[in-house]
């Protein structure tokens, strides 16, 4: 129906940027590096509070009224949840800049950074709120504001604590991408129709191709209209690379899927399991396919990079 069709657009909307970012380097292209990454995280973000305001919207009345409420529904999430990460962030900046139970204490400071980040997701969570929109912001307001009134030593160990958390992360994403592939249950109840499947699978890649060119193309014109300078405007070849980097999809689609295709963790309907063996089947070939070869766009993209100052 028209709210597994919307669900399916909330689904794919976000996008998987740690591939991307894996191979961009952020010394030789800031500028570009800076659009991926912001972009990436803005549109896990925005898909997540997406995809909860859709689990309210009822299709089958629609009018202005019902209209007008999925949108007032969608931006108090926005809204909120931003507001919420930011006032986490200055309060987290706050109680360590008054309170001194971490003054020179890297442990105590480290801890409470930790703990203060994971508080804005715990209280977005407890008010039905996007936790990662609000992850996002706080992380933002502590990285300008909290970041300064720590010491040195707490700095590094901060810094190092938290790569190696983002990359035990990764990497248990991608191994469970991967592992969750070989489940059998869901397979076998899309077996019955493998033409099918592949044909969901193949509109969906196409559907991603398209969408992600009638967004970033557009976008990026207007933007270059408010320049002045060439040195400014994101050329050509950097659109290519932002559009290639964009069709990478991964564990938040895989896991909205899931949440909205199964019933207790098991697939009972022959069509879910079509759309989570569909989804699986988009991540898994953009992951792996698209991935090997945004080598070739970013190597275009190299003699068009000029430095940029910020």
């Amino acid at each position: 129906d028209v709210s597994d069709f919307l669900a399916i657009g909330a689904i794919f909307s976000a996008t998987d940027s740690v591939c991307t970012l894996q191979v961009l380097n952020q010394d030789e292209t800031p500028f570009l590096y800076s659009l991926v990454f912001g972009e990436g995280v803005v549109n896990d973000a925005t898909s997540v509070v997406l995809f909860n305001a859709l689990q309210n919207f009822d299709p089958n009345q629609i009018d202005a009224i019902v209209i007008l409420k999925f949108l007032g529904n969608f931006c108090y999430l926005f809204v909120s949840s931003t507001f919420l990460g930011v006032f986490t962030g200055l309060l987290s900046a706050y109680v360590i800049k008054k309170l001194y139970i971490g003054r020179h204490s890297t442990d105590r400071e480290v801890a409470l950074v930790m703990l203060m980040a994971y508080l804005s997701y715990m209280l977005a969570e407890l008010l039905d709120l996007s936790g990662i929109l609000t992850v996002f912001f706080c992380g933002i307001v502590m990285s300008h504001y909290t970041w300064h009134n720590v010491t040195e030593s707490s700095r590094v160990t901060t810094k190092h604590a938290f790569a190696t958390l983002s990359f035990i992360a990764e990497t248990f994403l991608f191994l469970y991408v991967g592992m969750d592939a070989l489940d059998i249950e869901k397979w076998k109840f899309a077996s019955d129709s493998p033409g099918k499947s592949i044909g969901i699978s193949s509109i969906l890649l196409g559907l991603v191709l398209v969408g992600r060119a009638a967004f970033v193309f557009p976008l990026s014109f207007l933007s270059n209209l408010t320049k002045k300078t060439e040195l400014e405007k994101i050329s050509w070849r950097q659109q290519i690379v932002i559009w290639w980097a964009g069709l990478m999809r991964g564990a938040v689609s895989i896991a909205l899927a899931y949440n909205k295709f199964t019933r207790s963790g098991h697939t009972q309907l022959h069509g879910n399991a079509i759309m989570i063996t569909s989804t699986i089947t988009v991540v898994l070939f953009s992951t792996m396919v698209r991935h090997l070869m945004l080598q070739i766009p970013i190597q275009c993209n190299a003699p068009a990079y000029h430095p940029r100052s910020f």
